[in-house]
């Protein structure tokens, strides 16, 4: 096993521990498909009666993916290793969504793009005073993926489009507010908290330590939301916020002048594919893979993630500008893959 992730069983739970803190326990390939046998081996197990998933370390319970092997093999033109990364991290997050037995994630600390994957699609999401919750992908050329689109498009009014392009964080009343968890619980109970899971198996638990966080600013923010972003393209919304003089205009744009204008127009686009009763987690992740497919060789996730993680200079040179992309640009990100289409079944490799 991965010394990057601790997975055994303790009384009635099987119990799966991030162990990575200094990297914010991001989320490696070896992890990913570790968190996938352990899935596998206790779904059908009697002694088990609930997952739980948590993290070393006060920062982070996973702060995303592991992108640096990402980067690298793009790089070198080899698109086979991330599309396979994507197509595996996806059959876990369906897998989770699905998951038959109780699956409780403790987040703590930053929970960002592959950390929403391992713990927002869970039956019992549980945060704390200093949990953050994020879907940032827009910045580094991306998409918000791992289902996290289906949670957006969810998420109620207009704050799916506003979180998934803005790439904004989430307190603990912010998240349970946007769907992305469902419980605050102040991290000084855990223990107490874990024990009880562990001895029971039982995540009526939960309740028991149960308590109402601070008021987060997405409530009072969300009338601003709803009129500002209710628009059916990127350039609706940009066009509604530079129409009011206000803060909120102001700092949103700014914003949004940071992101790739691809992943936003796109991002926006798949939240409105999947707002509604027909969509599910399957839809989304194969919506997400679209995106993800074609990620390296025809967005800007290579030079998103040169800005913001190897050069380190913030300035990265998106391929369209805010005001010049081009609609067919994102049909074009989103377009059937045919025979390339995630299946989710596993692959063997």
């Amino acid at each position: 096993m991965s010394a990057d992730i601790h997975i055994r069983k303790e009384g009635r739970a099987g119990r799966i521990t991030l162990t990575r803190p200094k990297a914010l326990n991001a989320l490696s390939y070896d992890m990913a498909t570790a968190i996938e046998a352990a899935l596998d081996d206790w779904r059908d197990q009697d002694d088990v009666a609930l997952i739980l998933i948590d993290a070393t370390g006060d920062k982070a319970f996973c702060a995303g993916g592991d992108i640096q092997q990402l980067y690298d093999t793009g790089r070198a033109g080899d698109y086979d290793f991330g599309r396979r990364f994507w197509a595996d991290e996806y059959r876990l997050n369906a897998k989770i969504a699905h998951y038959p037995k109780p699956y409780v994630a403790l987040m703590q600390g930053f929970v960002m793009g592959g950390g929403v994957g391992i713990s927002c699609h869970g039956s019992h999401r549980v945060t704390c005073e200093s949990t953050q919750i994020a879907m940032p992908e827009c910045g580094i050329g991306l998409v918000p993926d791992v289902g996290g689109s289906l949670i957006l498009a969810r998420a109620p009014g207009r704050l799916g489009e506003y979180l998934g392009t803005t790439g904004s964080r989430m307190g603990p009343d912010d998240a349970i507010h946007a769907g992305f968890a469902d419980t605050y619980v102040p991290e000084l109970k855990w223990p107490t908290l874990t024990a009880a899971l562990v001895e029971t198996g039982d995540p009526a638990v939960i309740a028991v330590h149960a308590e109402t966080p601070a008021p987060g600013a997405l409530r009072a923010l969300s009338p601003r939301i709803d009129r500002h972003f209710g628009g059916e393209t990127l350039h609706d919304i940009l066009n509604a916020l530079r129409a009011e003089d206000c803060d909120f205009a102001r700092d949103t744009l700014k914003l949004l002048s940071r992101n790739s204008p691809l992943s936003m127009a796109c991002a926006i686009e798949m939240i409105h594919r999947l707002r509604g009763p027909a969509a599910d987690i399957t839809r989304a992740l194969g919506l997400e893979y679209r995106f993800t497919y074609r990620a390296m060789e025809q967005g800007d996730f290579l030079e998103g993630i040169r800005a913001a993680i190897i050069d380190k200079d913030r300035k990265p040179n998106w391929k369209h500008g805010l005001d010049s992309l081009p609609g067919i640009a994102v049909a074009q990100m989103l377009q059937p893959l045919g025979k390339n289409a995630l299946t989710l079944e596993e692959t063997g490799t």
